[in-house]
């Protein structure tokens, strides 16, 4: 079976208007690649939240949980790889902040050269898009081995919210209480709230929140499925509390939020 294309894409695009598409905690299937090109915000990301800027480069593997507030005044480049392609992409999340000037002109440079090849589709454009992915997985290769950028300590409380973001991703779907993910992790419920709270800003309660909220609005906003069904999916008892729970975070009905997203598109 073929993979999906890559894309390539400015920032702006991902977003398409709608902060919680990068800013709520949420994984995606490819792997991404971002390059911010200015701006300043924050990043959670390996389970810690830390600050992010110009000439930040992201890499996320599939499955990964991370959210980016970058703001109003902020760009940047995107590129989605599907999983499974043959060119060799960090397996280990990493935040890059590069500042030699000739390797920030190599990334934007590759980055500008894959965009065009998908704007402009001239003949053997996929072919040219590989290639110049090949190449910007060598770039990202080369930071990482640069001893400015070895992984950072992480504390106890960082280990644990790390752990806790690793299960969020792969059991958000399954109805499974904060007592049910502690207790998988060995600790009680009030010491994960505690660590997730210290090494994100956030509660383990908000990580696995926002991550079923971005899921529900993505169902809503990009297929037909009915409500109660994606209720069902997401480990709702009913299709009522699935209401009240997009009412609480969103101010709007599944209903409404579907309805907007259509008059949007």
């Amino acid at each position: 079976m073929s993979l999906p294309p890559i894309e390539i894409k400015p920032l702006v695009q991902l977003i398409a208007g709608q902060d919680w598409r990068v800013s709520l905690a949420h994984d995606r299937p490819q792997h991404v690649i971002i390059w911010i090109t200015r701006g300043q915000g924050r990043l959670l990301l390996n389970g810690t939240r830390r600050g992010v800027g110009t000439h930040n480069a992201l890499t996320i593997p599939p499955h990964t949980l991370f959210a980016l507030e970058l703001g109003r005044q902020g760009s940047g480049m995107v590129a989605l790889i599907p999983d499974g392609t043959e060119i060799r992409w960090p397996t280990r999340a990493r935040q890059l902040r590069v500042r030699d000037v000739d390797s920030i002109g190599e990334m934007t440079a590759i980055f500008e050269a894959a965009h065009r090849e998908v704007t402009q589709a001239r003949p053997l454009a996929q072919d040219a898009i590989d290639a110049h992915m090949a190449l910007m997985s060598v770039w990202l290769r080369r930071q990482i081995a640069l001893p400015d950028h070895l992984p950072i300590t992480m504390n106890a409380a960082a280990r644990l919210s790390a752990r806790f973001c690793e299960r969020v991703s792969k059991n958000y779907a399954d109805g499974l209480t904060m007592a049910d993910h502690a207790a998988a992790l060995g600790v009680t419920a009030t010491h994960l709230t505690r660590a997730c709270k210290a090494a994100t800003g956030r509660t383990a309660a908000d990580l696995l929140t926002e991550r079923t909220l971005y899921a529900a609005r993505i169902a809503l906003t990009e297929t037909s499925v009915p409500a109660q069904d994606i209720a069902r999916h997401l480990g709702f008892g009913s299709a009522a509390y699935f209401t009240r729970f997009m009412q609480q975070h969103t101010g709007q009905t599944p209903t409404a939020l579907r309805k907007a997203a259509r008059q949007t598109h």
